[in-house]
């Protein structure tokens, strides 16, 4: 029965996929199914109106930018949610090797079906892989890879949970290339629709300002041994900076 209706809902809407999906969908969804997905709902409100693409579509744009510029051949989507970056990596040929892992099994079932998998040749199914798992528990299956993306991940963790994470990410998988996205809290009060104190979405721990991302990311760079630089992504404020936070890890 859930096969069925995921494959019902899966073709209704492959067509023209929705950006973001409206509150209803985010609040009846189990806190299991939103961890390590990702963030559909950005926007409490209609997007910004002098965004030339909702801000979903511009966040996967630059990470597969940087994913690109970074020389990446295989690349791990940690967090891959419903496939969405996984499509945009199987297009472009220069990424020989791609997996997609998140801990929602349903997710992956999705993901799976928009990606046309059970379709794919011989050399796709060679190519590209999807996986269960959690990134904040160690697993072989996440190294070797040049580059990893972890899109709106972290901020559904536990704040005591992030240690996990950077050292599954940094010392056991160890890309040389790591993209990481999250909002931006002080971007918040842009949106007059989303009460002051309320996180974008409803499973999520916390929100960090630029200067605490970028605190983390610092330390994480340092103790690890890589360096970062940090974008934004998104119609910018002079004040309050762009809604989504980009770091940009590099191993030398």
């Amino acid at each position: 029965m859930v096969r069925s209706a995921l494959e019902r809902l899966i073709e209704a809407d492959a067509s023209n996929e929705p950006d973001e999906p409206p509150l209803a969908d985010v609040a009846n969804s189990s806190a299991q199914d939103l961890t390590y997905r990702d963030d559909n709902k950005e926007t409490p409100g209609a997007p910004d109106p002098e965004l030339p693409a909702r801000l979903n579509t511009q966040r996967y744009a630059a990470v597969l930018e940087e994913l690109v510029a970074c020389g990446a051949k295989s690349v791990l989507d940690l967090g891959c949610g419903e496939g969405r970056l996984l499509r945009d990596l199987v297009k472009n040929s220069q990424f020989e090797r791609i997996v997609g892992m998140d801990v929602s099994y349903k997710s992956l079932e999705i993901a799976r079906k928009r990606l046309r998998f059970d379709a794919f040749d011989e050399r796709q199914r060679a190519r590209v892989d999807l996986l269960h798992g959690s990134l904040i528990y160690k697993d072989r299956r996440l190294q070797g890879f040049d580059a990893a993306a972890v899109v709106e991940v972290i901020e559904h963790l536990e704040p005591n949970r992030l240690e996990s994470l950077a050292k599954v990410l940094f010392t056991q998988a160890c890309p040389k290339h790591v993209v990481l996205t999250t909002p931006n809290k002080e971007y918040n009060s842009v949106w007059e629709s989303l009460p002051a104190g309320q996180f974008r979405h409803a499973d999520h721990r916390f929100e960090w300002t630029r200067a605490e991302f970028q605190a983390w990311g610092n330390r994480i760079a340092a103790l690890y041994g890589y360096r970062v630089e940090y974008k934004g992504i998104g119609s910018e404020d002079p004040d309050r900076g762009t809604p989504t936070q980009l770091g940009v890890f590099h191993r030398d």
